[in-house]
């Protein structure tokens, strides 16, 4: 087909370009969903009857009989779902995919195993040459290197933060290490995927030649792990847990007010550490830069720890809003610690217009979630559709983009292909 055919709206900076995915929670979707917010068109591949399996992750929002989960509210919109039995073992099957692909910019998938379905990245280069393919995994597809054996491993979002080492950097010092909420791996492997996709998709626009982009779970972790790789091949040292307290400077932790709240505080360098030593009464001179914060040995000082304790002591007398308001004063970062009551009542959410509605297609009813982010000025996102019902668009998606009739669709039905 020569001139494309689109069913979303066009709108955000990826207005044109054509996602075909196939997967299920969390990072894949997840990438999927960002570039839809900001207009890509994204055809999200589901088992027929099933779906993706971030449909039924707890907990669930419910209305009558219909039942759906929460995750799949907030992440799964703005994408068009098409039921097909991905298998390119059946001939129609693989006409149907290929001919997507030769209408599309970007595959993306996180099943792992491709071989056992007949799908392989030299054939669909060879039918999209244009075709940016992104593969999702815990531990990597093998052509980038590795070992073999642990590429085939199976991953989970707590997989990629114990192999990395993240989990071992979180939690308190003496105790078990802790495993980062929501997903964290996921997410961060989701924005890794996108990073990866958008300069592939530029390199499609300067070379003409499509590549594969390999996302492995542990390595996208790997990479906001700041300093701790090189602190160990360099200073010969194993960064672990010690609490939310920063080692080499304070304050940087948490709090507790007197009105049971926990806030965050921190100042790092000399300019943030005297506007706050200043914001709270204490003498400068005595509480020295260089005596109690400058570095690990300052802050482990006697005078480090009387300065510790003394923080302790002045947020146990304030209440929480009036820890914030001072440390606003005096332009030193603080925030107590918010629960989701708390985010989606505050008037800053709100004022940023950060939690929408819309409805979603499975309950059929309005539904209230986090919006868009990040904000562009020229070009900004949208949610344009809640998330899919199983299948919603196949039809339209056959029709549309590949020019099926209502006959050739009802031979794919009736063979449970779709």
């Amino acid at each position: 087909m020569s001139k494309r055919k689109f069913l979303v709206p066009e709108f955000g900076p990826f207005s044109g370009m054509r996602v075909i995915c196939s997967g299920s929670l969390i990072a894949m979707p997840f990438a999927a969903k960002l570039l839809a917010d900001f207009g890509a068109e994204v055809i999200h591949i589901e088992r027929p009857g099933v779906g993706d399996t971030l449909r039924i992750l707890a907990p669930f929002a419910k209305v009558g009989d219909k039942t759906i989960s929460t995750s799949w509210i907030q992440d799964g919109r703005n994408k068009l779902s098409l039921s097909l039995e991905l298998n390119l073992k059946h001939p129609e099957v693989k006409e149907l995919f290929y001919g997507l692909l030769k209408e599309a910019d970007v595959f993306m998938e996180n099943m792992v195993w491709l071989d056992k379905l007949g799908i392989y990245d030299e054939d669909l280069l060879k039918v999209n040459p244009k075709l940016v393919i992104a593969h999702i995994s815990g531990f990597g597809n093998p052509a980038f290197g590795g070992l073999p054996e642990y590429c085939d491993r199976a991953s989970y979002d707590m997989i990629g933060q114990a192999f990395s080492g993240w989990a071992n950097l979180n939690g308190n010092a003496g105790e078990d290490p802790v495993i980062a909420k929501p997903w964290l791996n996921d997410y961060v492997s989701a924005m890794a995927a996108v990073f990866g996709v958008l300069a592939a998709y530029a390199g499609v626009q300067k070379t003409g030649k499509g590549q594969v982009v390999d996302v492995a779970q542990f390595e996208a972790q790997a990479q906001y792990m700041c300093d701790t790789y090189v602190t160990y091949t360099e200073l010969n040292t194993v960064r672990s847990r010690g609490g939310n307290k920063s080692p080499t400077m304070q304050p940087y932790g948490l709090f507790k007010s007197n009105d049971g709240f926990n806030v965050a505080i921190g100042a790092f360098g000399p300019g943030v550490y005297t506007r706050f030593i200043k914001g709270v009464g204490f003498d400068l001179d005595y509480f020295s830069y260089k005596d109690c914060s400058i570095d690990g040995a300052a802050v482990a000082s006697p005078k480090g720890r009387e300065l510790d304790a003394k923080i302790i002591e002045w947020c146990a007398a304030h209440s929480a809003d009036e820890i914030e308001n001072a440390m606003a004063a005096a332009k030193v970062p603080c925030s107590r610690v918010n629960t989701a009551k708390e985010a989606v009542e505050h008037p800053h959410f709100n004022g940023r217009n950060d939690f929408i509605t819309y409805e979603d297609q499975t309950l059929r009813k309005d539904v209230k979630a986090f919006g868009i982010a990040p904000k562009l000025s020229g070009t900004p996102g949208k949610v344009w559709r809640g998330a899919p019902a199983i299948g919603q668009d196949t039809d339209d998606i056959l029709k549309t983009v590949l020019g099926y009739d209502d006959a050739k669709i009802a031979a794919l039905r009736e063979k449970k292909l779709i």
